[in-house]
């Protein structure tokens, strides 16, 4: 008999092509999925709670798996070994046995919440976990501003990567605010679901918002264009963490 089994974890995505397989590359999901085969000693198959790009980092990621093992989630000594042998850069934190045979990683979350990083001078620190911005100058409150807005809208193709095969760019956003504490800005976000890019692409008009670049009514426009050319230029990787992963309460993650 199998049983169902969620992980969390957290991961730095520098060194990986994204969560999901890749074929040439190494994701977070085979380092995962190798280590823990290894330690389990059986075949397991992981499914996690979305895709991320390459170089997009997550504080706290679930994945869900099988295992004929009923003690998985009991044992903290098997929690310490499988993270003496992931690397530095993969943290496990907790292995959850399911009352729910059929909960779900991916379907079974009600919202997620990513946050994007930006500095705005030069950070030792920061490389390769923000944006380290050339303009010092940006208006915060406009910022806050347009981010408000995207709260009055559900349909976000001005943000979508071209090409993206979603049966649907409607996504409700819960969430949307700039935080800023001296030369750092974090930008948080919450939605039901997310299109392939769309932090990312929000994050990059955003600051043209705060340049002075784009203003208030030229971002509802181009949000009711529905067009992705007319949005900014997507914000690198680098900055973008998948913060929150929420699920129904009868799953117990909380």
């Amino acid at each position: 008999m199998y049983h169902r089994y969620f992980i969390q974890f957290a991961f730095d995505g520098t060194n990986y092509h994204g969560w999901q397989y890749q074929p040439n590359a190494m994701s977070v999901q085979q380092m995962l999925t190798e280590k823990m085969n290894m330690l389990f000693r059986e075949e397991i198959s992981l499914v996690g709670a979305g895709r991320t790009d390459t170089g997009v980092h997550a504080t706290k990621y679930y994945a869900h798996f099988d295992s004929l093992r009923d003690d998985l989630g009991k044992d903290e000594e098997m929690l310490f070994k499988l993270n003496c042998i992931l690397p530095r850069d993969i943290a496990a934190q907790r292995i959850k046995l399911m009352a729910q045979d059929n909960a779900h990683a991916r379907f079974g979350a009600i919202a997620r919440t990513y946050h994007y990083h930006i500095v705005r001078k030069k950070d030792a620190f920061a490389a390769n976990r923000a944006w380290e911005l050339k303009w010092r100058n940006l208006d915060a409150d406009l910022m806050n501003k347009g981010a408000a807005l995207l709260l009055q809208y559900e349909d976000f193709s001005s943000f979508c990567k071209t090409g993206s095969d979603n049966n649907t760019n409607l996504c409700k956003v819960t969430e949307s605010y700039w935080e800023t504490e001296g030369d750092r800005m974090k930008f948080v976000i919450t939605a039901n679901r997310f299109l392939r890019n769309m932090i990312r692409a929000l994050v990059g008009t955003l600051v043209e918002v705060g340049r002075g670049k784009t203003s208030l009514d030229e971002l509802k426009m181009i949000i009711e264009t529905r067009n992705r050319s007319e949005a900014g230029t997507s914000a690198p990787a680098c900055g973008l963490y998948l913060a929150d992963v929420r699920y129904p309460k009868e799953y117990g993650l909380e």
